[in-house]
């Protein structure tokens, strides 16, 4: 039996004929945290705004718990949304905006106030009741959102950018308090975001999206690891990206060089690009090192220094490292086989998977 909560299928929308999601596919599981990821405008509000039922789309079906919903209104969907604003009522206090819900749904004085309690205490804003919204810290108005949120006992709640308008250290404490808040109430999160950091802190799975479309969708330790493009490669983490030459399985050719690789499975001498991590990259002596680079400026960005490097064809290294180098110096750069990634030119996310997984059953036979 699937344990899918959401299907979409070729799922697309338009305005004033502009199309802003494209024939879209995905499933998003039950109890688990997800984010869509990406920059202003590739479409991640518009999927939140449609699970939500906001909007219709204009072609496909979407699914919550197996039953088409394209034509069921909002507030009959087992869905709650936490917006980037909290959408708070600034007259009422902390009891009342959670109450308002269940108010409209004219549930008993007695439950409302069982209920009102129970969510103060996930979100512990336990003793908060009278507070009113004015008095109330960015961190704090958030968690009264996602208790009047969970007031109406959602299947799915859905964050539309809900840190965004926080400072730093109070963005990254809701984002632990966020996760922790998911992985106990055991719903489904579907949180939108254009901080990769964020969605790698936080999420099960990502969606990485550009132009209305996923690029690419894993956990993000797949995304970071095994980026499809250079559009992911960019997007998520730093990332020092090269043409190259694929010679042959596990033989990767750049910047005039050959070196052993861990990827495989395409033709041989096909022009490909290549990852290296700045943090997977290690400053060594010329004579150790696999390029040879000049050291040309630092930064010490507190847990470790970003180091700048040119190699003789002037192509740019980032290097991330906890050893200060000496700007002006010739060094030489070292990395694993493994840490060097190779991405196929318009390879999509269906291609690659095919492609990984025969090259797998190779290797093992």
């Amino acid at each position: 039996m699937s344990n899918n909560i959401i299907t979409f299928r070729d799922v697309r929308k338009e305005y004033d004929g502009q199309v802003v999601l494209k024939d879209v596919s995905f499933d998003i599981e039950q109890g688990k945290f997800y984010t869509l990821l990406g920059p202003s405008g590739c479409g991640k509000t518009t999927i939140l705004r449609l699970i939500a039922g906001f909007i219709e789309a204009d072609k496909g079906d979407i699914r919550l718990e197996g039953k088409r919903v394209n034509d069921i209104p909002a507030n009959k969907r087992k869905v709650n949304t936490v917006f980037q604003d909290y959408a708070l009522f600034p007259h009422l206090n902390v009891f009342d905006n959670i109450a308002f819900g269940l108010n409209l749904k004219k549930m008993p004085k007695k439950d409302i106030e069982a209920k009102v309690t129970e969510v103060l205490k996930m979100v512990q804003l336990t003793g908060f009741e009278n507070r009113e919204i004015s008095e109330m810290s960015g961190g704090q108005r958030q968690r009264v959102a996602i208790a009047r949120a969970l007031a109406n006992e959602p299947e799915v709640l859905l964050l539309d950018e809900p840190l965004s308008a926080l400072d730093l250290k109070l963005r990254t404490d809701m984002q632990y308090e966020l996760r922790e808040l998911q992985k106990r109430l055991g719903i489904t999160f579907i949180f939108v975001t254009h901080d990769q950091e964020e969605a790698l802190a936080m999420s099960d799975e990502i969606f990485v999206m550009n132009k209305g479309e996923i690029v690419q969708s894993g956990t993000p330790v797949d995304i970071y690891d095994e980026p499809i493009n250079r559009y992911v490669a960019d997007f998520i983490g730093e990332s020092n990206i090269v043409e190259a030459i694929m010679k042959d399985d596990n033989l990767v050719e750049f910047v005039g060089k050959e070196f052993e690789c861990a990827d495989g499975g395409m033709r041989k001498n096909e022009p490909v690009e290549v990852v290296l991590r700045p943090e997977d990259i290690f400053i060594t002596t010329v004579e150790k090192g696999k390029l040879k680079v000049k050291v040309d400026t630092q930064l010490f960005r507190g847990v470790h220094y970003e180091i700048v490097c040119y190699d003789e064809d002037g192509n740019e290294w980032v290097v991330h490292s906890t050893r200060k180098a000496i700007e002006g110096e010739e060094v030489g750069l070292y990395f694993e086989p493994e840490d060097i990634h190779v991405m196929r030119f318009g390879e999509t996310e269906e291609e690659f998977d095919a492609r990984l997984e025969s090259y797998e059953e190779q290797e093992e036979a």
